[in-house]
């Protein structure tokens, strides 16, 4: 098993026991199971290789949403889109799961920018998430704002936010109540119609903030995202109009997620020439601007 040298020894085989594992619209499911190895590990931006079922031998990569050493949990968020998470999403309490993970190079924070825009969109939204949780217990340093955005229901309730975000519209007011109980800024964007999302892309909601901040205020964000590509694109295409540091985390198809069929290889920009990178154990997080869009 080829791994990137950075996380030998960090990535664990383990039997994870089902825990919970709740259904919402849209044929999306969260999912809790029992992984302390891996929970111990996780970093933002990481994900798991999961074994959804006995009789299928080839596993599913999955965003890590949450974790929590301690009780040694964790959350992944997923959505039924063909065989393989079909059979996920029969699984009940009680079963067990072969699980790999922590894979993956992380988000990295820098605490230079105090203000950091989170932007995840549908099953991208798990890494902000994670990542937002961890910047929040660092209460001194990081004020972040969260933005996310689905063009079916989103896998969890809305709830109407209390904390407010000056620069945005007065009627956007929609928020993941999870983020909200952190004390974290959330808002919610859609064109669906959903009661107190903004009604448009989340680059839009985005930007609207960022205009409203002063040049000294500007240069405290660094971006941070997960998303579908074309959404992947437009941030990248934001951040660099804003002059704004970027990280992003790419999806690519996966064999083996750690790095030995190299089968999930994208073209990067690197000082020296284009390289060509793994996306499960060189990523999935890049800086945004070595990917070509």
């Amino acid at each position: 098993m080829s791994k990137h040298p950075a996380q030998r020894g960090t990535i664990k085989l383990e039997d994870a026991r089902v825990l919970s594992h709740q259904s919402w619209p849209g044929n999306q499911y969260i999912l809790r199971i029992e992984a302390p190895r891996c929970a111990a590990h996780a970093r933002p931006g990481s994900f798991v290789h999961l074994q959804c079922d006995e009789q299928l031998p080839m596993r599913r990569p999955l965003s890590i949403m949450r974790v929590n050493p301690q009780q040694g949990w964790v959350d992944l968020l997923y959505k039924v889109e063909g065989y393989g998470t079909g059979l996920l999403a029969r699984r009940q309490p009680g079963e067990t799961l072969s699980v790999l993970g922590p894979i993956g190079q992380p988000f990295q924070p820098d605490s230079n920018h105090r203000r950091p825009l989170l932007i995840g969109g549908g099953v991208g939204i798990p890494p902000m998430v994670f990542l937002a949780e961890q910047l929040q217990q660092d209460k001194t340093s990081y004020q972040p704002l969260v933005i996310m955005g689905s063009e079916i229901p989103f896998p969890f309730e809305r709830c109407e936010s209390v904390i407010p975000v000056d620069g945005l519209s007065a009627d956007c007011t929609a928020a993941m109540p999870l983020l909200e109980e952190l004390g974290i800024a959330s808002r919610l964007a859609s064109q669906q119609g959903y009661p107190g999302t903004f009604s448009g892309y989340v680059t839009e909601l985005a930007s609207s903030w960022l205009d409203t901040l002063d040049a000294t205020e500007r240069q405290q964000v660094n971006v941070f995202a997960c998303g579908p590509h074309p959404m992947l694109a437009t941030v990248a295409q934001m951040a660099e109009q804003y002059q704004l540091p970027c990280q992003v985390s790419l999806e690519e198809y996966m064999a083996c997620a750690v790095g030995g069929c190299a089968g999930c290889v994208v073209e990067v920009k690197q000082p020296g020439g284009n390289a060509m990178k793994r996306v499960c154990v060189d990523g999935p997080v890049f800086d945004a601007r070595e990917v070509f869009f």
